[in-house]
């Protein structure tokens, strides 16, 4: 006789209001995401990272417009065209461009707020316990401490 334990699937799907070729916000909408918002205000270097963190690039590469000084922020400009590129979301270089000189904390709030709304849809599976076909635990076995010095001059032989 053939048991089947069951399992229970749940999932999350992803935000529904990811348009497809659009952005999900706009540049100026930062009042959408407040979490992002005030992160965006009061910590926006730590924003920045985060953002390249999840994109999937290295965590200090924002840090590297700090050096720059001045616009255009290279840095910015690319991890936007890239998201644009990587999510087929529709726009050009030049848009990317003048966004990246007119509000540069705007852009990075919008590309965190697109990463939020893009996120992947997460599955769990809780496997349900059979009692059935659990092995049993032995109980009251002796167990013996076994020195590493003892090991180390008898690697083989087992302490009995």
């Amino acid at each position: 006789m053939i048991m089947m334990a069951h399992s229970t699937v749940s999932v999350q799907p992803a935000a529904d209001n990811v348009k497809q070729n659009q952005w999900s916000s706009g540049v100026f909408d930062c009042c959408e995401d407040m979490s992002i918002c005030c992160c965006g205000l009061w910590c926006p270097c730590y924003l920045m990272c985060k953002t390249s963190e999840d994109f999937g690039e290295c965590f200090c590469l924002p840090l590297l417009e700090l050096g720059f000084g001045c616009f255009p922020n290279p840095i910015t400009l690319s991890m936007r065209s890239t998201m644009r590129e990587r999510y087929h979301i529709k726009g050009s270089l030049l848009c990317d461009f003048c966004v990246a000189i007119c509000c540069t904390m705007c852009v990075w709030c919008q590309m965190a707020r697109e990463l939020k709304a893009r996120k992947q849809s997460a599955v769990v599976i809780n496997p349900a316990v059979n009692a059935a076909h659990q092995q049993p635990q032995a109980f009251n076995q002796p167990t013996q401490a076994v020195s590493m010095a003892s090991q180390s001059h008898h690697p083989i032989s087992a302490p009995y």
